[in-house]
């Protein structure tokens, strides 16, 4: 799968972000921008999501298959590989099955473990939208998902992969029935089965609850070569929340 990417050239070595589930490479817009002043960036669309290819197949395999195909396409032989959330599960499997390509990791607030359902409310709240009205605004929809999604920010999130058709309904950028069929596999932990023994950065927001203390020695088994970071006042969204935080750990890390 060719997937849809931004570049970011920088005269440094080459670094791949990788957004998380529902996003799209524009969350990263300001991070990316930023480290391409230190580094070589390329932001991805993962199948599914923003303009990329959708698909019926959707496994953490496949996705680690995708982004060794777009390095093998753009001939990239080794990358930092750095992903938020699902991304982030992405970039794990990518480092366990092809490590040779992974120069380091950097895993945004998640861990390589499988998590509970969190995510009912935002399914139901997307599939009862009719976007395929075209007197609705974004404005509409935002106050139609309110009840189910208290939170504004999240709102906004979501709202950011909705775009309107040539005949003037709306459309997801996402594949809103391929994400909710694969859920399950989503929220499972990385496929790969051998461990990563390149330099690992687990960073995570001090106010989000998706990585503990706990996780440590499951992070461990299969990053031994891992440092755990927390950016104090981020949540889940430490990316967006917390960028020039976020920003000045990386290039620590990378170097």
């Amino acid at each position: 799968m060719q997937l849809f990417y931004k570049e970011y050239p920088g005269a440094g070595k080459p670094l791949i972000i990788m957004h998380g589930l529902f996003g799209l490479l524009d969350n990263w817009h300001n991070v990316a921008k930023t480290l391409s002043a230190n580094y070589h960036v390329y932001s991805l669309d993962l199948r599914n999501h923003g303009q990329s290819p959708k698909s019926a197949v959707m496994n953490y395999a496949v996705m680690a298959d995708d982004l060794w195909e777009f390095m093998q396409k753009h001939g990239i032989s080794q990358a930092a590989i750095m992903g938020h959330s699902m991304g982030g599960k992405v970039a794990m499997e990518f480092a366990l099955r092809f490590p040779d390509k992974c120069a380091k990791l950097i895993v945004v607030d998640i861990a390589p473990k499988k998590y509970k359902p969190g995510h009912d409310e935002i399914f139901k709240a997307l599939f009862a939208l009719d976007i395929s009205n075209k007197e609705k605004t974004r404005k509409d929809f935002d106050t139609d998902m309110q009840a189910r999604i208290p939170e504004f920010g999240v709102r906004q999130f979501l709202l950011k992969s909705l775009e309107r058709k040539d005949d003037g309904s709306y459309q997801w950028k996402f594949n809103l029935e391929a994400l909710h069929t694969h859920y399950t596999a989503i929220n499972d932990e990385p496929e790969g089965k051998r461990s990563y023994k390149g330099p690992s950065l687990f960073l995570r927001g001090g106010n989000s609850r998706y990585v503990s203390d706990e996780d440590r020695g499951k992070i461990e088994s299969m990053f031994p070569n891992y440092k755990l970071e927390t950016i104090e006042g981020a949540g889940h969204w430490v990316h967006a929340e917390k960028p020039g935080e976020l920003v000045e750990v990386v290039k620590g890390f990378l170097g």
